[in-house]
């Protein structure tokens, strides 16, 4: 029972345990584990001295107690990266409670999946909308945040065809700027024109000699003339990744309207449009402007860097080359 910063030291009848620095306390006999532990609870049978040493040991082990504590829960955290949660390390902390699907932390949890989808997996003719949340779990860690586990639906965007089933994780962490996502679908139905309509619209940017250009998609009345659908889409899988990184458990955005739009010409394989965009957040109801700039190809990963202007919140920019603060499949999407 003896500390390994403690050993004994003792004789005719008298013991003594030496702590580090010099702190030490005396003992009728060899002292079992409960008198060891006494030493830090006051006692009229312990010497006066033990008493004075006690008061000087008692704050020490306790800071290295809170310590100790303390560098369990970071390394649990850090064994955790990517959303796990630290359950068999600290299993009384986690409390765990099922949600009504439709709750709008149940419906947040499950769009902010969907803008980690189409930012991952989009493309100008391939967007997914979400259909209906079917089971959603919250797991609440105090002071660190909340996780959710759903199950939801998605459809086309465009069609409204139902598309698959997902199955994700989404960790919301107080001091991290975008939500952690960890995602898998099955799909049922995949529009199979899909990918040979993206590279003909690959196509047909790359042979453009006076770039594309464009403004207000759609028009105040809504609408949306059918050459710029997949400028609008490409515009919406780009800023799915703004969305996903702005969101937070009671903030979530949507796309408003592209209120301009530019190509720039390159001599690469990649194409590159800039983009001026307006996000809805809800619930503030506020228009965040946005400028988003993306390069596409049709086999490589979307890149995105962003800037949106200062708002009721603040100025914000950032970058996505990957998506590092997640993981995902779907299946041939």
């Amino acid at each position: 029972g003896t500390p390994p910063e403690a050993e004994w030291r003792g004789g005719g009848g008298r013991s003594a345990v030496f702590l580090r620095k010099g702190c030490y306390c005396f003992f009728k006999g060899r002292p079992a584990a409960q008198d060891l532990h006494s030493v830090f609870v006051s006692s009229p049978h312990i010497p006066a001295r033990a008493q004075q040493e006690r008061s000087r040991v008692q704050p020490r082990v306790m800071q290295w107690c809170a310590c100790l504590l303390a560098c369990i829960l970071l390394v649990s955290l850090q064994i955790a990266h990517g959303g796990v949660l630290p359950f068999s390390v600290l299993p009384g902390l986690v409390s765990t409670r099922e949600l009504v699907p439709s709750y709008r932390s149940a419906q947040q949890a499950a769009r902010v999946t969907v803008h980690y989808l189409n930012y991952v997996f989009g493309s100008p003719h391939k967007l997914l909308a979400l259909g209906e949340v079917k089971q959603a779990t919250r797991k609440d860690v105090p002071g660190i945040g909340h996780k959710y586990i759903i199950q939801f639906t998605t459809e086309d965007f465009q069609s409204n065809e139902k598309v698959g089933t997902c199955f994700a994780s989404v960790f919301f962490q107080t001091k991290k700027l975008r939500p952690s996502i960890s995602v898998n679908c099955t799909n049922s139905n995949i529009r199979k024109q899909a990918r040979e309509n993206d590279y003909n619209f690959y196509k047909e940017m790359k042979q453009r000699t006076a770039p594309v250009t464009g403004s207000n998609i759609p028009d105040n009345k809504g609408h949306i003339d059918p050459s710029v659908v997949p400028l609008w889409h490409l515009a919406i899988a780009g800023s799915s990744y703004v969305m996903w990184e702005k969101s937070e458990e009671d903030l979530c955005y949507n796309m408003a309207q592209v209120k301009s739009i530019k190509q720039w010409i390159r001599k690469d394989d990649l194409i590159d449009f800039d983009y001026s965009v307006l996000l809805h957040e809800i619930p503030t109801q506020e228009m965040v402007p946005c400028h988003v700039r993306i390069l596409w190809h049709p086999e490589k990963p979307m890149k995105v860097k962003y800037y949106c202007s200062p708002g009721p919140r603040s100025e914000e920019e950032g970058s996505g080359m990957e998506a590092n603060e997640g993981s995902g499949s779907y299946g041939n999407f």
